[in-house]
């Protein structure tokens, strides 16, 4: 098991006036390898969640492990391990970039590691290349980049530092859909190749129903549902009472269902719907030229 989380709880500043509970007796269990989303409103409790992942912040109750130790015990392991296995990369990771070149600013978690300066060298064209950025770009400042170039470059520095496990907090904000697209699609291929454990916080319904194997959903700091995407986007009415929803094309297969046209209604993306309504075509459904 990558991670589990038993009763895990949070308040903010206790014993105040400020007191809040930002997560109440979360259990989640994450097998190794796995890819999850991670949805809910904001304050649901996300945020708060994954910064436990690797010690950011210290439950007030609970236990967390990875890969089945505990990691508030000193003895079993130390919170350099666990940020060392745990790659948390934030919202807008291009605000950490701050070296004058792309190949020293993915460096820099390596050496910090104390690798040798060969190691180093090897973890950082792995990096880069797994993110699709070239040699001929490694001399180049990142602040010279695009958005998109920008994420995948922060993605790499976390990437060098080879975790077991890679925790994205909302990696495609502010990105036009070009720029999500290529960011998404080289961390499901990183998925796939390295066999990591995934876990992608993001508000884009559409972008967690393309890519992940399973969805968690946080509300008022606990975990409301858990399963497949197909089977959690069945949900509607309660994901619109959290103040979410399925993907758009979920609703427009069922307005077509609506309308006559005999095809599933449970579609979640544009590609599946594209080739149920072809397939509808064919046999004739309607005519293709009306």
């Amino acid at each position: 098991m990558a991670i589990k989380l038993e009763n895990l709880t949070y308040t903010y500043n206790p014993g105040t006036p400020f007191e809040k509970k930002a997560m109440s007796d979360v259990n989640i269990h994450i097998p190794k390898g796995q890819f999850v989303g991670l949805i809910g409103h904001t304050g649901s409790g996300k945020s708060t969640l994954i910064q436990h992942l690797n010690g950011l912040i210290k439950p007030t109750s609970g236990n967390i492990y990875i890969n089945g130790r505990n990691i508030h015990n000193k003895d079993e392991v130390s919170i350099k391990d666990v940020r060392q296995q745990v790659g948390l990369v934030f919202q807008y990771p291009e605000y950490q970039l701050f070296e004058m070149n792309i190949y020293k600013d993915v460096a820099f978690g390596p050496e910090n590691m104390g690798l040798s300066k060969e190691e180093v060298k090897e973890r950082v064209h792995k990096a880069l290349s797994m993110v699709n950025i070239g040699e001929d770009m490694f001399d180049k400042s990142p602040f010279e980049l695009s958005g998109g170039q920008k994420r995948r470059v922060a993605i790499a520095g976390v990437l060098a530092m080879e975790p077991e496990i890679l925790i994205l907090d909302e990696p495609t904000a502010g990105l036009d859909p070009k720029g999500r697209e290529e960011i998404l699609g080289q961390v499901s291929k990183m998925h796939e190749e390295l066999g990591i454990t995934v876990i992608l916080v993001s508000h884009s319904m559409e972008d967690v129903a393309k890519y992940v194997d399973r969805l968690v959903v946080m509300k008022g700091g606990k975990v409301e549902l858990d399963g497949i995407p197909r089977e959690i986007f069945n949900h509607i009415e309660e994901l619109e009472d959290m103040g979410l929803a399925a993907p758009q094309i979920r609703y427009i297969m069922e307005e077509l269902s609506a309308k006559g046209m005999d095809v599933k209604k449970d579609i979640l993306t544009v590609e599946e719907a594209a080739d149920i309504i072809a397939s509808y075509l064919k046999k004739g459904g309607i005519r293709s030229d009306s």
